[in-house]
Order: C-alpha cells, then sequence, then structure tokens
C-alpha cells in the first residue's frame, strides 16, 4: 500500500510540474527579469569604460588634446610643470592659446598626423609671411613669436637656426579651429596631397575643387533630396503591403522565364555547334593543324556541360516553385499584416532615428576618448624627429584594447536594443485579439519591459555577436596589412576564414533577433529563448528559407526603388540648375544616402516580418480553431491557413479515391489457373 501510495504521489507531483513548465507562448502579465548576471557584467563592463575616459581626464590628457601642446610637452593656455630631460618644458603658457606648425602641409598619410614642430603662440598669423622680416614685424607688433622659444625675435632674420626653427616660408594666413585651438591654414590646397591621396581616382586637383565646389554649390538641393529619401522610405513602409504581391509574383516570373532562356539559349548553341562546328572542323583540319580542331571539340564540350548543369538548375528551381508556391503565399500575407502593424504602431517609424542618434552619440564620445587616449601617457622624446610625444606604456597598453572591445559590444548592445523594442512591440500587436485593445503606446511599454526585465538577455546575446566579429575584424586586419606579401594559399585561408565568421556572425544575428521575440513573449532567459526559437523555426525550416529568400529580394527591390526615384529627382533638379558645373559627386553622395536611409527603414519592416513568422508559426503549432485554442492570428494569415486547409482536404480525398480504387482493384484481381477446385 506504501509503494502504491508514493507511486501515485509520485506521478501527480510530475503532472503537476509538467503543468508549471508548459509554456503558454504568449506575452505574460508576470514578468521577471532574465540573465541579470550578464547584466552586472555589462555593467561593470561600462563602469571600466567610463574609468578610461575618467583617467584621461585626470591624467591630462583630454586637456592637451583640446588645449593642444607643443612639441616640447607644454599644454597651451596653461601653467606647465617641467618634464624631467626635456628642454624648454614647464613654460608658462597662460597667454600663448593657440598651437601653430611650423610646416603644416608635412602631412604623414600613413600614421595621419603632422609632421612638424609645434609651438604655443598667442595669436595665429591673420596675413601672408612671406620673408624673415615679416615674422620679426609679426612678432614685434603682436607679441606672438613663431619661431622657437630660445630664439630672440629682433634677431629671426640674422640668425642660422632660423632653417629648422622657424616657420618654413611663406607662412600661410590660418585662423583657429573652434573648440581646438590649433591655428589652421585657411588655402586648404595646402592639404591637396593628403587630399589626392584620400581620393585616390583624382588625378588634377582641379577636378578635387570642381567637385567640392559642386557640393558646396548644391548643398540645399542635397537636402531636400535627403528629406525626400526619408519620406519616400516611411511611404514606402506602409504601402508595400499592397504592391507585395505583385513584387513577389513579377519576381518569381522573372527568375522562371530567366531560368528558361538560359537553358534554351545554352542548348541551341550547342545544336548549333554541332551542327555547324563539325563541317568548320573538317576543313579546318584539312588545312590546318588538328590543333584547330581539338580547341573546336573542347569548346563543344563546354558548351555541353554549361547547358546541362544549366537545364539541371533549371529543374530544381522549377521544382522548388512548385514546392513553395504556398510558402510564397505565407510571405505575401506576413508583408500585408506587417504593413498594418505601421499603421496601429507609428513609432516603429522613429526607430532608426532613434538607434542612429544613440549610435553617433556612443561613437563621438568613443573617438573622443580614444584622441583622449592617443595624449595621454608618459612624455617621451622621438629619436627621429626629437619631439616630445605622450605614449602608453606598460600595462596601460591595454586599454586600448579595451575600448577597442566596448566599440564592438556596446554598438551591437544598442542595435539589440532596437531589435528588443520591435519585437516586443510586435508580440503585443499580434497577440491581443481586439485590436482596438491595444495599448495607447506598445513601444513606449516594450522599452520599459526591456530596461527593467530583459538587458541581461540583450547584453548576453551583444556579447556573442561580439565573440564573433573581434576575430572577423582582426583577420581582414591582417589580411590588409599583409596584402601582396602573403602566397595564394595563406590569402586563400585568410579570405575563407573571414567568409566563415560572417556567415556565422548572420547566422547569429538571424537567431538572437528571433531569441529576442521569444524572450517578449515568455519572458525566459537568452539560452532558453535561443533554443525554444531554434526549434520553432526547424519544424519550419522551408517556410523560413522562403520568406528569406523572396521576402529579403523583395525588401532589396524597395532599397533599389527608393535609391532610384531620389537620383532622378536628383537628375532633374541638378541639371535644371545651369551652374553647375559637376553634379557628379552631389548625386552619388544623394544616393549613398538614400539607399542607407531605405535600408535603415527597411531592415524594421524586415525585423517586422521576421517576428511576425515567428508569432505565426507559434500560432498554429499550439492552436488550431477550436473553442480553447482559438488562433491570433489576423484576418489575412488567416485565409492563408484557410485555404491551405482546402488544399490538404483536397488531396486527403484524393489520395483516398486512389486508395479505394487499388483496394477495388485488388478484389476484382481474377484468380490464377490451376487454382480453382474441380
Amino acid at each position: 500500500m506504501d509503494s502504491k501510495r508514493i507511486s501515485s504521489s509520485s506521478q501527480q507531483h510530475s503532472r503537476l510540474r509538467k503543468k508549471r513548465t508548459k509554456r503558454e507562448w504568449r506575452p505574460l502579465e508576470d514578468r521577471s527579469c532574465t540573465d541579470l548576471p550578464w547584466f552586472l557584467l555589462f555593467t561593470v563592463f561600462c563602469v571600466g569604460m567610463g574609468s578610461i575616459c575618467g583617467f584621461t581626464i585626470v591624467t591630462g590628457g583630454a586637456a592637451r588634446l583640446v588645449f593642444g601642446y607643443d612639441s616640447y610637452g607644454n599644454t597651451c593656455g596653461r601653467r606647465n610643470e617641467r618634464i624631467e630631460g626635456v628642454q624648454l618644458s614647464g613654460l608658462d603658457h597662460t597667454d600663448r592659446k593657440y598651437v601653430f606648425f611650423l610646416d603644416p602641409c608635412n602631412i604623414d598619410i600613413v600614421q595621419r598626423k603632422i609632421k612638424s614642430m609645434a609651438l604655443c603662440v598667442s595669436l595665429c598669423p591673420t596675413e601672408e609671411l612671406k620673408t624673415y622680416q615679416d615674422l620679426k614685424s609679426f612678432a614685434m607688433t603682436n607679441g606672438s613669436e613663431l619661431c622657437s622659444y630660445e630664439l630672440p625675435a629682433h634677431k629671426y632674420p640674422a640668425l642660422p637656426e632660423r632653417l629648422s626653427r622657424c616657420p618654413k616660408l611663406p607662412v600661410p594666413r590660418s585662423k583657429p579651429l573652434p573648440l581646438f585651438n590649433r591655428c589652421t591654414p585657411v588655402d586648404v590646397s595646402c592639404y591637396a596631397k593628403f587630399a589626392e591621396a584620400v581620393v585616390t581616382f583624382v588625378g588634377d586637383s582641379s577636378v578635387l575643387h570642381r567637385l567640392i565646389a559642386g557640393v558646396a554649390a548644391s548643398k540645399e538641393i542635397i537636402i531636400g533630396l535627403c528629406v525626400l529619401a526619408l519620406a519616400l522610405s516611411m511611404i514606402l513602409m506602409v504601402i508595400i503591403r499592397y504592391i507585395s504581391a505583385v513584387l513577389v509574383w513579377i519576381l518569381t516570373s522573372l527568375v522562371v522565364l530567366g531560368s528558361l532562356a538560359g537553358t534554351g539559349v545554352l542548348w541551341w548553341l550547342y545544336i548549333d555547334h554541332r551542327l555547324y562546328g563539325n563541317d568548320t572542323s573538317s576543313k579546318v583540319l584539312k588545312d590546318v593543324k588538328e590543333e584547330a580542331g581539338e580547341e573546336l571539340r573542347d569548346g563543344g564540350q563546354a558548351l555541353l556541360v554549361y547547358a546541362a548543369s544549366v537545364t539541371v538548375f533549371t529543374i530544381i528551381l522549377l521544382l522548388l516553385m512548385l514546392f513553395m508556391r504556398k510558402r510564397v503565399a505565407l510571405t505575401i500575407a506576413l508583408f500585408h499584416v506587417a504593413g498594418k502593424v505601421f499603421i496601429h504602431l507609428p513609432l516603429l517609424t522613429l526607430q532608426p532615428f532613434v538607434t542612429f542618434l544613440a549610435l553617433l552619440l556612443f561613437w563621438v564620445y568613443w573617438v573622443l576618448v580614444l584622441l583622449f587616449l592617443g595624449t595621454t601617457g608618459n612624455p617621451e622624446q622621438n629619436e627621429e624627429t626629437g619631439l616630445t610625444e605622450f605614449r602608453l606604456t606598460g600595462s596601460l597598453q591595454y586599454l586600448t584594447w579595451y575600448h577597442a572591445v566596448g566599440l564592438v559590444w556596446i554598438s551591437e548592445f544598442i542595435l539589440a536594443c532596437q531589435q528588443m523594442t520591435v519585437a516586443g512591440a510586435v508580440v503585443t500587436y499580434y497577440f491581443t485579439r481586439d485590436k482596438n485593445r491595444l495599448p495607447v503606446t506598445p513601444i513606449l511599454s516594450s522599452v520599459l519591459r526591456l530596461v527593467r526585465y530583459h538587458l541581461g538577455t540583450v547584453a548576453k546575446g551583444s556579447f556573442i555577436i561580439t565573440l564573433v566579429k573581434i576575430p572577423r575584424l582582426i583577420l581582414m586586419y591582417v589580411h590588409n596589412q599583409l596584402k601582396g606579401r602573403e602566397n595564394v594559399c595563406a590569402r586563400c585561408l585568410l579570405k575563407s576564414c573571414i567568409c566563415c565568421l560572417w556567415c556565422l556572425e548572420k547566422c547569429l544575428n538571424y537567431l538572437n533577433q528571433n531569441a529576442y521575440a521569444a524572450t517578449a513573449i515568455n519572458s525566459t532567459s537568452f539560452c532558453t529563448s535561443a533554443r525554444d526559437a531554434f526549434v520553432i523555426l526547424v519544424e519550419n525550416a522551408l517556410r523560413v528559407a522562403t520568406i528569406n529568400a523572396v521576402g529579403d529580394f523583395v525588401l532589396f527591390l524597395g532599397k533599389v526603388l527608393i535609391m532610384t526615384c531620389t537620383a532622378f529627382a536628383g537628375v532633374l533638379l541638378l541639371n535644371y540648375q545651369r551652374d553647375y558645373a559637376e553634379w557628379l559627386l552631389p548625386l552619388i553622395i544623394v544616393c549613398l544616402f538614400s539607399f542607407l536611409v531605405a535600408h535603415c527603414f527597411l531592415s524594421i519592416f524586415e525585423i517586422v516580418v521576421d517576428v511576425l513568422f515567428l508569432c505565426f508559426a507559434i500560432d498554429t503549432k499550439y492552436n488550431d480553431g477550436t473553442p480553447g485554442k482559438e488562433f491570433f492570428m489576423d484576418k489575412a494569415l488567416m485565409e492563408f491557413v484557410e485555404s491551405s486547409r482546402r488544399l490538404e482536404r483536397a488531396g486527403g480525398r484524393g489520395r483516398s479515391r486512389v486508395k479505394e480504387a487499388t483496394s477495388e482493384g485488388a478484389e476484382m484481381k481474377p484468380m490464377a489457373p490451376g487454382t480453382s477446385s474441380a
């Protein structure tokens, strides 16, 4: 009796545990924090990033960058302490607030810095100084000495050190940069060599000047066309649901017709070669060497191989189109519902702006701290130039690597926050039966849920992408450094590794995005959500392949459409303004910006489609439309499910009729001779 009681109680306990662990696959009201250790780790990492900035400020690196410093380690505009072993250090530069370079045009293109002695001066030269007498007059009049500190201003023309310690003549007219107190030549032709090195396709500096002048003259039109690209992108996100069916079937028809036409042309060329090539080859064999005939035969074999390969490809393509035609209809239905999502959730269109603003602010901060690190450290004299530079030594060198990892991880974290926010809003829309009862601001609600519960999940997912991206970036850097030096095998190996890491990164990005959607539904941790989403995707592998192939190409066509419309408007406007002699560069800028804007907006549309598909797959798996298991899906998706069921029922009836006919045939089969009774 005791054993029976124990077994029955254990069975009840297992049933209760199954009930507790069974997932509802719908947005939960009672949520809990997910991946809290990863949130704490990410917080500690961000504190470390902030500590690097604080270190550069405390040690004077930020001040040296902002106020500038001379070649002896003195910060301009401040009273300085003496540096041991460096002459002319420790000077009082309170009245000397500007950095002046003796040869500002001497630019090291490889190291991207000015290879010139720098001095702190009280005033930048406002006029061109052609002689040393002009240098003397400028110093005596304005009190701004442009030669090294140890040289007296009244002796400039007679000093033998003037050739190395005074600026190169003629001294161009310059003015200080805003915020950064550097005397910069007004005439940008000083940097023509640097510009030609950057813009390698420009051989004549006059062409560069005309292109820059064209951009400056047409800046209003460029801004207007960029606004047009923004408007077209937002409009396309709403109306794409009406034109998606046309685009998909036009694309499918073009692919099928193109493959059939290519196959027919190749077979026609092969038959033509067999009919007329043999006669030609026999005549050639009589007059010329046999090698010509061999070449003709090789050409015929190549055509045969090409035609056979394309035929196999066309047959496979037609079979795929035949078996995946239902799934193409699912892609159209998802596009239709995605358009409705943007109508009900108009704040989704602001997500690219918010994400871009967050990335821009972080990148500006990151670049500033990187520049601070470049002027932080211990003073060292350059053996070649004798100038004083500040460099990080010892364990401080790893601060730059830590800062570089922060660039990748935090950038991926910001992008992942966008994906989680969009997924949360779309999940709320999908699993709300009455769309009139949607929250007032689903986007803001999704943001609040993200900040309160799921920052750890986003930090973990973005860290996994960082682990793949950093090795790929390192390999790309090594490949660029060894370009022209490595052998063929090493180059092929490097490119293969880079390609494999890129493919792995794309797959992980897609899986992460679906994991964020599963977290938005069930409030589970990253690994659990990734596993559940992966199971759902594997069960619908053909649908996933169709949506990614067809949907991505349709969205690419949308990007091209926006770019071409903007470019067409740009051609009309730029050609109307007859003053613009060179409007090629403005048009290129407009095309690039319009494509980038279209990509940012349509990537949000792509995320919406992917989340809708995951919700649809979950809905069809756990619900069947019966009472108590009603579907959550939209009317367009419901019509797709009903049509699929009708086709399945029709196919089932056809198979049952075939079975009945087969069984009847077996019953009416005549008996074999010799088996009848006498």
